[in-house]
Parts: structure tokens; sequence; C-alpha cells
């Protein structure tokens, strides 16, 4: 048997070479949505002798099986779309405010989105990762009832640490707690927050830390990169900012988290709850988790919605939201973005905003933590300032805050960045805001960012050394998959 093997080893290996990408490039065109990614995967696999087919069976393959899951979610959003009834907007509202154009806007979220359009919604900014951070300790010091937590980065840190401390302390006194981690942003520090958290008492799951092919390893792609924190059914958090120390100090990384209150809390759990029971097959639906509305004050306004993104039934959904913002923009679209990878559809809806006359300015950071991305951002931005829109690179420390405006009227925050994860690999959670304060704020806060920003040019970029424009193009090329 050794003496075939060792005599024919070159052809046994092309076959299987052969069937292994047979069996890879069929599963690809019969199960990838986007022709894009399909071609690049299967160009992978091709090129690629057992090395293509392996790669694309760990980071190609969606194992998101969540049918199910989903029939029982739709069931439970029904009862929550029940007990909000009192909070939806009415037809003709977003209209008779904000113009006919919002609201196409708003009929294009009731269509696409998973959860309604509600009223009486506050949202308080926090600005700095210090503000954040005590925001939520006081809440989950104060908490009687519950605490649901879902991140994607817990580092164990001196920020981490203490906010683990304050949860387990509440385990301690009685409220019941659970979070949610991402595999893989669970291994940012080592050792992990979990294991800690865990001795502390508290209960906790990683989201999507599977099996592949024997080993125990977390996709490279499908995380949550949701941040989400709701204590008592009454407060929530969410926003962009991880836990970790990075954003604590004067000189820190600046980053944009929210208080939230209001009926859009409920969703905000539920969103969470969801996750949560996909993991770990428990369902939140105890009293100790029930949404106190009767605690929620109503505001005046605060016309709020939110956008749930995933890889299974509400893929890129964020993205449909966004294009559709950017169709209805008379004035100005106003984005803010770490990482501003996003494909060609929605840069052709930004350079069709833009030659209509809506004034497009887009602001990224001088200073990147992802040096790759930061080229492959360069890479593509010639053809961006071509197409009419301006760039910003934003100085002072690096700056991970995720927020956009359209007109001064509608704003779009949370945990989505303007690149292909995001956008459709990741797990996020946004908030569309109605309001014209809410989107004031968002706007100056990225108009202080603009202040001392460099305008990125066509001369600057054309400029370059060719050694230098050569890597950011072949790095853009890779953008799918950073």
């Amino acid at each position: 048997m050794f003496d075939v093997v060792y005599t024919y080893w070159p052809h046994i290996l092309l076959v299987v070479s052969t069937v292994l990408s047979v069996i890879a490039s069929v599963h690809v065109a019969m199960t990838k949505r986007d022709v894009r990614s399909a071609n690049a995967w299967v160009g992978v696999i091709i090129l690629s002798p057992i090395i293509g087919p392996l790669a694309y069976a760990v980071a190609g393959i969606n194992r998101m099986r969540r049918t199910s899951y989903i029939a029982k979610r739709s069931r439970r959003q029904r009862r929550l779309s029940a007990a909000l009834a009192h909070y939806a907007v009415p037809d003709g509202v977003i209209e008779c405010q904000f113009g006919g154009r919002m609201e196409a806007l708003r009929r294009l979220g009731d269509r696409v989105a998973l959860h309604a359009l509600t009223s009486g919604n506050q949202l308080m900014p926090l600005e700095t990762g210090d503000a954040a951070y005590e925001a939520m300790g006081q809440a989950v010091d104060a908490a009687r009832h519950s605490i649901l937590m879902e991140t994607y980065i817990f580092d164990r840190d001196g920020a981490g640490l203490t906010l683990a401390d304050k949860l387990i302390a509440a385990h301690k006194r009685g409220v019941t707690v659970r979070v949610l981690i991402d595999a893989v942003g669970a291994r940012y520090s080592v050792p992990s927050i979990v294991q800690y958290l865990e001795e502390g008492g508290v209960t906790v799951a990683c989201f999507n830390g599977k099996v592949i092919m024997g080993l125990r390893l977390p996709y490279a792609n499908l995380r949550t990169h949701r941040k989400i924190l709701v204590v008592d059914g009454t407060t929530a958090f969410m926003g962009g900012m991880n836990i970790r120390d990075a954003f604590v100090g004067p000189n820190a990384a600046h980053d944009t988290h929210f208080k939230v209150s209001g009926p859009v809390v409920a969703d905000l759990f539920a969103v969470a709850a969801d996750d949560w029971h996909f993991e770990t097959g428990e369902a939140l639906d105890s009293d100790v988790w029930q949404i106190r509305l009767h605690e929620i004050a109503d505001s005046p306004a605060g016309f709020t919605r939110v956008v749930v993104t995933g890889p299974d039934s509400n893929l890129e959904c964020n993205h449909k939201v966004l294009t559709g913002a950017f169709s209805v923009a008379k004035r100005s679209i106003r984005i803010m973005s770490p990482y501003f990878l996003p494909d060609a559809v929605f840069l052709a809806s930004l350079a069709t905003a833009a030659r209509r006359g809506v004034d497009v300015e887009i602001v990224v950071p001088s200073k990147n933590n992802l040096a790759i991305v930061s080229h492959a951002m360069n890479g593509q931005f010639e053809q961006i300032i071509k197409n009419g829109c301006r760039i910003f690179r934003s100085t002072g420390p690096f700056d991970h805050s995720k927020l956009l405006v359209v007109d001064g009227r509608w704003a779009f925050v949370g945990s989505s960045n303007m690149d292909s994860r995001s956008l459709r690999l990741n797990f996020e959670v946004d908030l569309e805001v109605y309001d014209q304060t809410f989107a004031a704020f968002v706007e100056d806060r990225m108009m202080k960012s603009k202040e001392g920003a460099q305008e990125v040019s066509l001369s600057e970029l054309q400029n370059q050394p060719f050694a230098l424009k050569l890597l950011q193009r072949v790095l853009w090329l890779g953008s799918p998959f950073l």
C-alpha cells in the first residue's frame, strides 16, 4: 500500500485536489448571494489547490443555521410589536415633520428592518470611554433585576476588570446577569475575561466559537460586532465602544457611545436576547427579564428604529437603509468611520448623490489602528474624490466613532463600520434617528473632528510613489476580506 502511494502520490494529490476544488466551487455557486464574493472564492479555490478549498471551509462557509431560531424570533417579535403599539409612529408624522423624502426612507425601513420606528425615545451621547464606562458602571451598580450584555471586545485590563467586578457584585446581590462576548473578541486579551467572570459567578457565553474541522477555532467571519448593555429592562447602552483601556484617559482613542431610554430599549434587549438564545439555548423570557414599559417616560420626539444586520435573514439591512438614505438626501451627507471600505453599490449611491449636488463629506482618522486597512482605504480614495465626494483625515488620537447624518435631520449611529465586514459579514446593531436636535449633535461631533483635519486631494494621491500606490491597490483588492 505504501509503495503504491509513494509511486502515485502526484496522481493521488491531483485527484484529491480536483475533487476538493469541484466540491468547494459547487458549494460557492449554490450558496453565495453576491457574485463578487463567489468569483473571489472560486478564484482562491482554483488557484490554490488544497489550500484554497481548506481556506474556504474555514472562512467562507456561512454556518449560521438559524431557520428554526428565526421562526421563534418572529413570534417573539410579533409579541414585542404588540406591546410597543402605543409608541408606534403613525403614518404621515414623518412626512409632516421632515418631508416626503424622509417619509419614503421611513417606508423603506418598515420593509427591510426587523423593528418598527417608535416615538418617545431619548439618546444621551457619551463621547469618551471615561464617560461611557462611568455611566455603564453606575447603571450596573443600580441594577435591581437583570443585566444583559453583548459585546465584541471585553479585555481583561483596567477598564474591563472594573466593569467585570461591578457585574460580579451585581450577581452576588441577586441580580440576574448574562454576558455574551464574541469568541474572537474574547481572545484580544490573555488571559481572557471570560474565566474571571465565571469565577465570580456570572453566566458567560462566547458567540460563535464552534469546532471547525476538528479544531476549536472561532470563525474568521460571522462575528458579533454588537455592543449592547440593557439594565432592568429600562435603560440601555449601545454604540461603537468596546470594553478596553484603549478608550480611557486624556490621550485615549475616541469613540461615541449612547445611553438610551424609551421603547427602543425593548428592541435592543430583543436583539441581545435573541443572540443569547441562539448561542446558549436559554430563552430570556422569565419575569426578571420583562421590559418595564411603565417605568419608561415618554419623550416628546425621539423617532428611533433599531436596525439589525447579520449574515442571516437580516443580510445587508444596514446597507439597504444607508443607500436608501443617500438616495433621498437633498443637501448633505456626513459620514465618519474608522474603516471606510464599502462596496461598489454603496460608493455608487454616494457618487450619484454628489452628482445631484449633495455635499458629501467623509471623515476618517489620519492615524489608524489597522495599517493594512488604512492602506486599502487610500487605494480607494482617488475614485471616491473623482466622483465629487470630499474626504478628510482627522488629526489627534485614533477615532473609532461610526456616525452618519443626512440633511441635518436623519442620523445613523451604532456599531457598523462602512466596510464589507460590517455591511455584510458581521452581526451589527445601529439606530436610525429622525430628530433634528440629535442629528445636530452628531454633525457637530463630526465637525469637531474636522477641525485641523487635512482634506485628501487628488494631487496628493497621484504624487505618491508608485510602489506605495501599488501596495494600496493590492490591499484594496482584498478589501472584502479585511
